[in-house]
C-alpha cells in the first residue's frame, strides 16, 4: 500500500497542466470545433484488451463526429479527407509522443467515381442522370455493388515526435495492400436486411494489420458505432438541473432511501442513448507500445487540418476546396471532458491546438478548479436546508488541489505513474496491470477497487461522469479500497472535503454489460430505420 502514498513537491504541482476530467466526454466542447464536427473528438479510450486470449494487447479507440442521429441521411457521416486523425503514445513520460498512428481518409463515388446514374425518360428522350443517394439498393457483406459512396483509409506509424519522426505504413494483411475500407453507416434495415446482416457487413471491415518492427499482428477498424458514453447532457448544462446525488440507498435499488430528492439511476437520463459516433480503433501488441519505460503509457488523440482552405466557387464532389500549408492541430482529447468542463471558455480553442508538453499554461484550471465552486453556489443553500445543516462550503478547500493533479496530470505511484513524471494531460495506462473481464469490472474503476479501470486508462464501460464528479468534489481525501483494503492516499484529509464521500451522480448508468467483449468493443450503431 505504500506505493499509493503520494508525495508531490511544489514544483511538480505548479507545473501541472490541466484536466481534472470533470465529467466525461467532449462532444462539441470548444467554440471553433462546433463548426467542424468531422474533426471533433468525442471520447478516447485506452485499456488492456479484455477479450479472451488478447491479454497481451492494448486497445485504443478514438471517437469522432458527435451526436450522430442514425437517420441523418442522405449523406450520413463521412470523415474529412483533408484531415489527419492521430492517436499518440508517450512511453517515457516526457509528454512528447514516441509513437503516433495516423489515419487518413479518401472517398469515392460508385461507377468509377462518376456516380451511379439511372436512365430517365421515354425512349428517344432518355438521359443518364446521377442519383442523389449513397446507395441504390440493398448492401451486404457479399454484395456491395449498390453502394454509391465509399470511404477508404491508410494508417501510418510515426516513431518519435510526429513532426520530425520516421513514418512507415501499416499494411492490411487481411485483404492485402496499404488501404483499408470503412463500412457505410447503418442506413437502415431495408438497406442491410437486418441488424445481423449489418453486423456481418461491419465485422468484415475488422482487419488484421502488420506494423513494421512489431512481431505480432495488430487489428484495425474504423466505422460507425453506438455512442458508449452516457450522460445527462441537457440537464447538466442547464445549471445542473437535477440534484446530482444518488437518491437510492444503492444505485438501482429503487427505494428512495438515499439523498432526499436525489436523482436515481435510469437509462432515461442518458441523452446520448439514441446517438451514434464514428470510431477509429486499433489493437496493438503491448510490447510494441511500451518502449524503454516502466510499462505505463500516456496517450491522447488529435485531429489536424491544413492551415489554409480555399473554397471552390464551382465545387464538385472531390473538388470542393484547395487545401494547403502546414497541418495544424484543431482537436485534442485525452482524459474525458477536460476541455468541456475544466478549461475556461476563453482558452478552449487554445487547448484544442496545444500539446501536452505545453500544458503548464493551463495550471490554474486544475489546481484551482471552478466546477466545485459552481456546484457550491448552485446547491449549498438547498443542501443545508434539506439536511438542517450549516456546511460552510461544499467545495473542497485543499489548495492547490494535489488530489486532482495526481489523478489526472501525474498518475498514481505504483499504479499509472510513468517512469518520468511530467505534469500533463494524458490518459495514462499501466500495461502491466492485468485486464479484468467484463463481468468482473467495476464501473467506478480504481475507486471501485478495480485497478484496471479509470483513471488507469479508460474502458468504455467505466462511468467516468460519476467517477469524475466524485473526485472533483474530494473523494480522494477519504480512504479508497485497494485490493479490498481502505487506503489513505495521503493527498488530502476528510476535513478538506465536506461532501467528499457523497455518491455524486448524473443518474445515467454506464457499465461493461452495455459494451461488447471483443474488438472493437463498442456496440453496433443504431439503424436509421428499423
Amino acid at each position: 500500500m505504500k506505493k499509493f502514498k503520494i508525495t508531490l513537491i511544489t514544483s511538480v504541482i505548479m507545473s501541472a497542466t490541466l484536466s481534472q476530467a470533470v465529467s466525461a466526454s467532449s462532444h462539441r466542447e470548444a467554440p471553433n470545433l462546433t463548426r467542424m464536427p468531422t474533426v471533433d473528438s468525442t471520447d478516447f479510450y485506452a485499456f488492456n484488451s479484455y477479450e479472451e486470449g488478447r491479454g497481451d494487447y492494448v486497445t485504443l479507440i478514438a471517437n469522432y463526429i458527435p451526436l450522430q442521429d442514425a437517420y441523418g441521411g442522405p449523406n450520413y457521416f463521412a470523415m474529412d479527407p483533408a484531415a489527419s486523425y492521430d492517436i499518440h503514445i508517450d512511453n517515457d513520460g516526457d509528454a512528447v509522443e514516441d509513437i503516433t498512428f495516423s489515419f487518413n481518409f479518401s472517398q469515392m463515388l460508385g461507377n468509377n467515381n462518376a456516380g451511379i446514374a439511372l436512365m430517365v425518360g421515354p425512349e428517344g428522350e432518355q438521359k443518364s442522370v446521377g442519383v442523389p443517394l449513397k446507395n441504390v439498393g440493398g448492401i451486404s457483406m457479399a454484395d456491395q455493388a449498390a453502394a454509391n459512396f465509399s470511404e477508404s483509409y491508410t494508417v501510418k506509424m510515426t516513431s518519435g515526435p510526429m513532426a520530425t519522426g520516421t513514418s512507415v505504413s501499416v499494411t492490411n494483411t487481411t485483404s492485402g495492400g496499404a488501404s483499408f475500407a470503412k463500412p457505410l453507416d447503418y442506413i437502415g434495415n431495408k438497406t442491410f436486411s437486418s441488424a445481423q446482416q449489418y453486423m456481418a457487413y461491419a465485422n468484415s471491415h475488422i482487419y488484421s494489420a502488420a506494423i513494421p518492427g512489431c512481431d505480432a499482428p495488430a487489428k484495425v477498424f474504423v466505422g460507425q458505432r453506438k455512442d458508449a458514453f452516457t450522460v445527462n447532457l441537457g440537464r447538466v448544462f442547464d445549471l445542473v438541473n437535477f440534484v446530482p446525488v444518488e437518491g437510492d440507498s444503492a444505485p438501482g435499488a429503487g427505494d428512495a432511501a438515499g439523498f432526499p430528492g436525489g436523482i436515481t439511476q435510469s437509462a432515461m437520463n442518458d441523452d446520448l442513448a439514441d446517438k451514434n459516433v464514428t470510431s477509429i480503433a486499433i489493437e496493438v501488441p503491448t510490447a510494441c507500445l511500451t518502449g524503454d519505460g516502466n510499462g505505463v503509457i500516456g496517450s491522447w488523440t488529435s485531429a489536424s487540418l491544413p492551415q489554409a482552405r480555399i473554397l471552390n466557387p464551382n465545387a464538385s464532389f472531390d473538388k470542393t476546396e484547395v487545401n494547403g500549408g502546414a497541418m495544424t492541430q484543431v482537436s485534442r482529447l485525452g482524459s474525458p471532458l477536460v476541455n468541456e468542463l475544466v478549461i475556461g471558455i476563453a482558452d478552449k480553442d487554445k487547448f484544442s491546438t496545444s500539446h501536452p508538453s505545453n500544458d503548464g499554461q493551463f495550471a490554474d484550471y486544475v489546481t484551482h478548479p471552478t466546477l466545485p465552486e459552481l456546484l457550491n453556489i448552485l446547491f449549498k443553500d438547498a443542501v443545508n436546508t434539506t439536511l438542517n445543516a450549516n456546511i460552510e462550503t461544499l467545495a473542497p478547500t485543499n489548495f492547490p488541489r494535489v488530489d486532482l493533479v495526481t489523478a489526472f496530470l501525474t498518475g498514481f505511484p505504483g499504479v499509472n505513474q510513468m517512469s518520468t513524471v511530467t505534469a500533463s494531460e494524458m490518459l495514462r495506462l499501466n500495461t502491466g496491470i492485468a485486464a479484468v473481464s467484463a463481468d468482473m469490472q467495476s464501473s467506478f474503476g480504481v475507486a471501485g477497487d478495480d485497478l484496471a479501470g479509470f483513471p488507469n486508462g479508460r474502458r468504455p464501460g467505466d462511468d467516468v461522469v460519476d467517477i469524475a464528479l466524485r473526485v472533483v468534489m474530494g473523494r480522494l481525501c477519504y480512504p479508497i479500497p485497494v485490493n479490498g483494503t481502505d487506503t489513505d492516499l495521503g493527498l488530502c484529509a476528510p476535513e478538506d472535503a465536506s461532501v467528499g464521500n457523497v455518491p455524486f451522480t448524473d443518474g445515467a448508468p454506464s457499465n461493461a454489460s452495455m459494451i461488447g467483449t471483443s474488438f472493437p468493443y463498442l456496440a453496433m450503431p443504431l439503424p436509421g430505420s428499423e
